[in-house]
């Protein structure tokens, strides 16, 4: 028998009264009832009651124990008089004559048997008892699950694990690099990898033919709700010999197989995956990470415009503005002030403002007094809404409108519950722009990925207008979160090289910054493509959870700080003088 414990506190049945029983935990919740003291103790297992009656010595010492003290219980187990459902352990309890405090909890900073409203920082600087909490635990147990059953369905399709560097070198690319100083090489410093990118790629030249890793990154970049600062994990993978289509089956076996196993009862889109155009979806949804639980559709309405009789509409149309109309169903007879509060809220972000045309039973509404009604019936046809209907009108110009159209999309929805909260519904977002345009410049930018092929390869960059050209870029977004990206990539150099000219770079800049990974190239490389997909955010969608703090066991709080460890913190004069660095006190403090 354990020296602590012969059972845990969630293993305890029915069929296991009479037993001697010794169990260890922390002290749940207490309840006096004078001649009773009821305790719940706790371990990673579970609950299970324990009874100290008044006649025992055990009683009085049990008093004087606080909640979330460690102790060991020794007794017979028996069957409740009242049976807690809502426990496994629910049937039985301890009749308790033995007790040894094994830890004395001090008065606790906020609750843990029960949530309460305690602040942020509190409960990171108490991050131990934060994990105490049931639901916080359960996540992090959750978190642990999905994990283990990514390596299983990666391995399942061949893939094998591979572990790579953590000091890399600075890259000029993405967000700010977490810097380490060298000791042996003084002035110079080492980067933690933002991501293996070049790794991965390097693997596939070195031979390597299926990679994943479960990797930490680090960027330095502000928190967000959905995105820790400092670190976090990435499923991160890559094939050779591979096409976009080879990697959208890996990640449709891997990720529809997580979310089938672990949607708690949600409904789950099955593979294949819808795929979604860049531009289609911008137009259609105002977004590059479109949620498809949202049933309304954005359409290009431009062309009805221009001589319609609505002034207004007809004159954006004419100056080359791009209109988008949107069918709501069933709203035709809400008040105008519905109407007002949708026109309101594109002012308020810089819009013109929105039009609409309401088929109530009395009557078409809205700006339907500009229309005979030839143009009203062929509205009502042109865009499929029916009687008791409503079509909303925006007009604006380029991605800033886009986006815009998005978000009036789901304040919509959002207005009017219409977002299906009960499944995940997924899609592939295919064909992005290779360039951008500078909007302040003109230049030609990368608009994502440069290392990405450009379809249609060299051919496309000498004979493509550079704006035109789509890259092999692929987005994997569910319920409106980007939870993946990846691309075929682009390993042939004289390609690279032409990229990179086209966007500003001559070849010395490619041979100064990407030397390792271009070099590598030049000595034979496969075919491969790959992505990645953020663990974190993965887990906090699956348990709906609003932040992302709440999935991960030690987090930064919003000022990339550890309150729990007291990092970051300062070091003594000696280890900088041994890393060659001085502290330079900010002139502006």
């Amino acid at each position: 028998m354990n020296e602590y414990r012969n059972f845990t506190c969630g293993q305890l049945r029915a069929e296991d009264a009479g037993k001697r029983v010794k169990l260890a935990g922390w002290v749940h919740r207490k309840r006096n009832l004078g001649n009773l003291c009821f305790v719940d103790l706790r371990d990673h297992y579970g609950i299970t009651q324990c009874v100290f009656d008044s006649a025992s010595p055990l009683f009085e010492r049990m008093q004087g124990i606080r909640v979330e003290s460690v102790i060991g219980v020794e007794g017979q187990a028996v069957i409740r008089e009242n049976i807690n459902h809502n426990l496994p352990t629910g049937e039985i309890e301890i009749k308790a004559d033995a007790l040894t405090l094994y830890s004395a909890a001090d008065v606790l900073p906020f609750q843990v048997a029960a949530e309460d409203d305690a602040p942020e920082e509190i409960r990171l600087k108490y991050r131990f008892l934060d994990l105490r909490k049931d639901r916080i635990h359960k996540n992090i147990l959750l978190r642990s699950a999905v994990i283990w059953r990514t390596r299983e369905l990666m391995r399942e399709q061949g893939f094998t694990e591979y572990q790579t560097p953590i000091l890399t070198a600075s890259s000029p690319e993405g967000a700010r690099d977490f810097l380490v100083p060298s000791r042996l090489n003084p002035g110079k410093f080492y980067a933690l990898p933002q991501a293996p990118q070049q790794f991965k790629q390097l693997l596939m030249v070195s031979g390597f033919d299926k990679y994943f890793q479960i990797a930490p990154c680090f960027r330095d970049e502000d928190p967000r709700a959905d995105r820790s600062p400092g670190e976090f994990y990435q499923m991160d993978m890559e094939m050779s010999f591979a096409t976009q289509d080879d990697v959208f089956a890996v990640i449709e076996h891997t990720l529809g197989g997580i979310f089938n196993e672990f949607a708690n009862g949600k409904k789950v889109d099955q593979a294949p995956f819808v795929r979604i155009p860049f531009r289609e979806a911008m137009m259609k949804y105002g977004s590059d990470k479109p949620d498809l639980r949202n049933p309304l559709v954005l359409q290009d309405a431009t062309s009805f415009f221009g001589e319609s009789g609505f002034g207004v509409y007809d004159n954006l149309a004419n100056e080359g503005k791009t209109i988008k109309a949107m069918v709501v169903a069933g709203i035709a007879d809400k008040p105008r002030s519905f109407f007002d509060k949708l026109d309101a809220f594109a002012k308020e972000e810089g819009m013109g403002g929105t039009a609409y045309v309401s088929f109530a039973a009395g009557g078409a509404k809205g700006i339907a007094r500009f229309f005979d009604e030839e143009k009203l019936a062929g509205l009502k046809q042109r865009f499929g809404a029916g009687e008791g209907d409503a079509v909303l009108f925006m007009a604006g110009k380029g991605m800033k409108f886009d986006k815009f159209s998005g978000r009036l999309r789901n304040k919509v929805a959002d207005e009017l519950g219409l977002v299906d909260e009960n499944s995940f519904k997924m899609c592939w977002i295919v064909d992005f722009p290779f360039y951008e345009e500078n909007e302040e410049t003109g230049a030609v930018e990368f608009s994502h990925n440069p290392f990405s092929m450009p379809q249609g390869g060299m051919d496309a960059l000498l004979n493509k207008n550079p704006l035109e050209i789509l890259a092999y870029q692929y987005d994997f977004v569910c319920n409106g979160v980007e939870l993946l990206s990846g691309a075929v990539r682009n390993h042939e150099p004289e390609i690279m090289y032409k990229a990179f000219e086209i966007a500003g770079y001559d070849n010395s800049v490619v041979d100064s910054k990407f030397g390792g990974m271009i070099s590598a190239f030049k000595f034979g490389a496969p075919p491969h493509a790959g992505s990645a997909f953020g663990m974190d955010r993965l887990v906090m969608l699956l348990l709906d959870e609003p932040i992302i703090r709440d999935v991960i066991l030690f987090p930064l709080n919003g000022k990339a700080q550890d309150l729990l460890m007291q990092a970051p913190n300062t070091v003594t004069e000696e280890q900088l003088r041994e890393l060659h660095i001085k502290v330079v006190e900010d002139e502006k403090k």
